[in-house]
């Protein structure tokens, strides 16, 4: 298995005060683009804790290969 690196990033803010979400750039050493897929979970702590447990259980039996 290939060393892996897991790009992440984190922000809480009022969830009335969003009007949107945009997706992040990742720049590889070949010159080559890729983007990430934001994701927005709101609630309270419990709520967002438990959605991104499932939310990365998820990301990972989406690529099994890893």
């Amino acid at each position: 298995m290939a060393k892996l690196a897991l790009v992440y990033g984190m922000r809480l803010l009022p969830a009335d005060e969003i009007e949107a979400v945009g997706e992040g750039e990742i720049r590889l050493k070949d010159g080559k683009t890729v983007h990430v897929t934001m994701h927005l979970l709101e609630g309270g702590e419990k709520e967002i804790r438990g959605q991104l447990e499932q939310s990365l259980d998820a990301f990972f039996e989406f690529y099994p290969e890893i």
